[in-house]
């Protein structure tokens, strides 16, 4: 662990900090901190940012309410810039999103990268669409108690793959139930990152015990 006086300052005193969610490692916000707001973020565990604007600390959730948990902080390799991984309490963004980098530029259609929470976008504009001839549109008219039934389904083609040792149609089927899952999440309003971070509470729990049993 390096010594905040080998970090790089600028001529103004300030290094960038990139703000990254712990749980869906999205970018959420590039801000600035000087050493005294570094000094405090590692004091209080919360992100506090030099305000470039204000020409003063700013400690993020203040006065929003939205703070940000610090779980690490990591400097590059020429050592000006930050990497700050954090636990939200809410909207990085003061336009109330839950990032600040939302005004997409450009993006290659050969490369698109895919995600669980492009997924689930795409699933709400299905159900807030419904366009016509869509499979999904018809799950969504049919109700819950439609998707579950496909879920219920999905789940015995799951195991039936398992336990034949077919690992590729393991594979195909697991990704069909999963995006069942998806359509019961749009259905019921659970986020992707509701699932997230329950599983990484679970995580950190299996942890302590897992130390609780190297201590007895």
């Amino acid at each position: 662990m390096i010594d905040i006086k080998e970090l790089k300052f600028d001529e103004n005193g300030l290094i960038p900090a990139v703000v990254v969610d712990a749980v869906t490692k999205k970018v959420l916000t590039v801000a600035y901190m000087n050493e005294e707001s570094l000094k405090i973020s590692m004091e209080k565990g919360l992100t506090c940012f030099w305000s470039r604007s204000r020409q003063e600390l700013w400690l993020k959730g203040e006065t929003s309410g939205n703070y940000q948990h610090i779980i690490s902080i990591t400097a590059d390799c020429d050592k000006d810039a930050l990497t700050v991984v954090v636990e939200k309490d809410g909207p990085a963004c003061h336009m109330g999103t839950d990032s600040c980098f939302t005004n997409e530029v450009w993006h290659s259609d050969e490369l698109s990268e895919f995600s669980l929470e492009g997924l689930y976008e795409l699933l709400q504009g299905r159900k807030n669409e419904m366009p016509e001839g869509s499979y999904t549109t018809y799950l969504f008219e049919k109700g819950v108690d439609k998707i579950l039934k496909k879920i219920g389904e999905e789940s015995t083609e799951v195991i039936i793959a398992g336990k034949a040792d077919d690992k590729k149609e393991t594979v195909y089927e697991i990704a069909d139930l999963a995006y069942h899952v998806m359509v019961l999440m749009v259905e019921m309003g659970i986020r992707v990152e509701d699932v997230q971070k329950e599983l990484a509470s679970r995580h950190v729990i299996d942890h302590k015990v897992k130390q609780e049993k190297m201590t007895n």
